[in-house]
């Protein structure tokens, strides 16, 4: 093929994704405004098992929920419901990283509570499918990913808003080789997308007191996307003159987290995806591993809460899937619980996850046949949730 019909083609690939992306900004600007989900009466939240070791951390999740949630649920108040569809296998079969009946059943839903899925890579055997996570964030336009550190120990409070749905992943699986030595990637932002993050991040700090927030970006050498990115920041933070506005740049921001004198200063801070994708696994590791941090993705109409970890299909294979530490996906159902107004049970699956994870615990959870069983951290969960509930006698 000729150089004048490789360019040629390359130009009619990127304008159909430009074109499919200028619809998109189109469409985040004529939205209204967030769901009230402490109102919605039944209350459906869905469990989608996923790949590896989501299905029993999720079985896990689930049983707990039942068991501390038993009111709402005799009330009517809240249904559970199971969603099977979301593994690798029936997503192959289907030829689809979100398959039609799936994705009407996650809409069915207000919530979602969901299992780390696998995504294929090159080689692997399975079809090129896009990851599972950012397919459900750009269909339910789930544009916020809120995930939380905390170390009190190390003075550590940490909240991260990843912008969900642009940036490298917004075409992540649409890049194409243009010759056999040339292939290119995208990313793409929209105003509106950065607005809406970075507003996200300047209401959280507000709501919970913090004084300061960080966006964290690369703009010295991604000057446009990422320059538009901090000229919308500095623009959104002009509103609020109470709030410290700091900028870092990402490569220093990784070793600024493990620097002792400096990381407690940082409080909220907002990142483009990819990087917020890099910093939350390191902060999430800070915090005793990704195995103990939860995630929340955030939209308007839906809202879908996960574990920050991959699917660990080695574990299986190697018969240790029961030993799985449902962590992660715990810290994330008590940001569930909290996004829908169920406060009280929120704050007592934190503290019984704060109480089971200490070193002098009970039992531990190690991943490893030496360690406690997924069930059996469970069991402790809900024996410590016993606990707590009768010592403060909250209202349920």
């Amino acid at each position: 093929m000729s150089r004048e019909q490789q360019i040629k083609d390359a130009c009619e690939k990127f304008a159909l994704l430009v074109g499919e992306q200028l619809e998109r900004a189109e469409a985040i600007k004529a939205q209204g405004g967030f769901a009230d989900f402490g109102s919605l009466k039944p209350l459906v939240i869905g469990f989608c098992g996923g790949d590896g070791i989501g299905p029993i951390i999720s079985a896990e999740t689930r049983r707990i929920f039942t068991h501390l949630l038993a009111p709402q649920l005799e009330r009517g108040d809240v249904v559970l419901k199971d969603i099977a569809g979301l593994t690798i296998e029936n997503r192959s079969r289907a030829g689809k990283t979100l398959p039609d009946d799936v994705l009407e059943e996650i809409k069915s839903c207000h919530v979602i509570l969901k299992g780390p899925t696998m995504t294929p890579q090159k080689g692997d055997g399975w079809p090129n499918l896009e990851s599972a996570n950012v397919a459900m964030r750009k269909e339910l336009d789930l544009f916020a990913n809120l995930r939380p550190v905390r170390v009190p120990e190390l003075d550590i409070d940490w909240a991260f808003f990843r912008e969900n749905t642009e940036g490298a992943y917004a075409v992540g699986n649409r890049g194409f080789e243009i010759s056999p030595d040339l292939a290119v990637d995208f990313t793409m932002i929209t105003d509106e997308g950065c607005r809406r993050i970075i507003e996200a991040a300047f209401d959280y700090a507000v709501k919970n007191g913090k004084s300061k927030v960080t966006a964290v970006t690369k703009a010295n050498i991604i000057k446009t996307t990422d320059g538009m990115f901090l000229e919308i920041f500095s623009q959104i933070g002009e509103r609020y003159p109470a709030i410290e506005k700091e900028e870092r740049y990402i490569d220093i921001m990784t070793a600024k987290l493990i620097d002792e004198r400096v990381r407690s200063g940082f409080q909220v801070v907002v990142l483009p995806n990819l990087y917020g994708d890099i910093i939350t696994d390191e902060a999430g590791q800070i915090q005793g591993g990704v195995g103990t941090a939860g995630s929340a993705n955030i939209g308007k109409r839906y809202a879908m809460f996960e574990a920050i970890h991959g699917s660990a299909d080695r574990m299986v294979a190697e018969g240790r899937g029961d030993y799985a530490n449902p962590s992660s996906l715990l810290r994330a159902a008590a940001m569930l619980l909290a996004h829908v107004e169920l406060t009280e049970q929120a704050r007592l699956l934190d503290r019984a996850l704060d109480i089971c994870q200490q070193e002098e615990a009970k039992i531990r959870i190690t991943g490893n046949k030496g360690g406690a069983t997924c069930r059996e951290f469970g069991d402790y969960i809900m024996e410590t949730l016993d606990k707590l509930a009768e010592s403060c006698e909250p209202s349920r």
